[in-house]
């Protein structure tokens, strides 16, 4: 386990443990943000633990070019009971998604120094959203990282019902009209595997990553 300092380093992916924990400690600035997901890493943690940083052995992914949306979700798009735009209200949806109640979570992982630095991203235009309204009420959205031909998913929210699923397969859509080869959903979970999302290993994942003209 590598242990970071101010240095801005971090080691070899392959080097991660048996559960994908890479490193810890460091901090969440904007410079060591961007070496780590440039480098296939993401930080995940708990507000009563240390920073730490993961590249884990699996990598939940989308592929947008495959990607075939349900006949439910398509019915729901048709409905246009949804307006989604895209980096309208970064803020609020970040926001949405630290202060949003999970069954089965006690508190969040989002911390306020999350919250900071990534609103730094984005105002670099490096971190985005996806904002979904119901009648100019914000109910639901997602943010990640963009690196250009992938899109690296970080949290999602929904205070009204299929709200979420409708910016998932929004930003799905916008990947595959804009050639994007991946959305990167970090680890497995079931919901992300209801929507379509599935596993690759950490070396497919790092070979796409590290070259934007590699197709999956």
């Amino acid at each position: 386990m590598y242990f970071l300092s101010k240095e801005l380093y971090f080691p070899p992916v392959d080097e991660a443990s048996y559960e994908g924990i890479l490193a810890i400690g460091g901090d969440l600035s904007v410079e060591r943000l961007l070496l780590a997901y440039r480098d296939g890493i993401f930080p995940w943690f708990n507000e009563d633990e240390p920073i730490l940083w993961w590249a884990p052995p699996e990598r939940m992914v989308v592929a947008p070019q495959l990607y075939k949306v349900s006949k439910s979700i398509r019915n729901l798009l048709n409905q246009n009971k949804f307006k989604v735009t895209f980096n309208q209200n970064f803020k609020d949806v970040i926001l949405g998604c630290q202060q949003i109640e999970r069954p089965g979570q006690d508190g969040t992982w989002l911390s306020d120094d999350f919250v900071d630095s990534y609103t730094k991203l984005h105002e670099m235009g490096i971190a985005k959203s996806v904002e979904v309204w119901q009648n100019e009420e914000l109910v639901g959205g997602l943010y990640g990282v963009d690196l250009g031909h992938i899109f690296c998913g970080e949290s999602m929210f929904s205070i009204v019902s299929n709200a979420s699923k409708i910016a998932f397969v929004t930003l799905i859509e916008h990947l595959k009209n804009n050639n994007y080869k991946l959305l990167d959903c970090q680890v497995h979970n079931d919901h992300l595997e209801k929507l379509g999302a599935f596993e690759i290993s950490r070396e497919t994942f790092m070979k796409v990553l590290k070259s934007e003209k590699s197709s999956f």
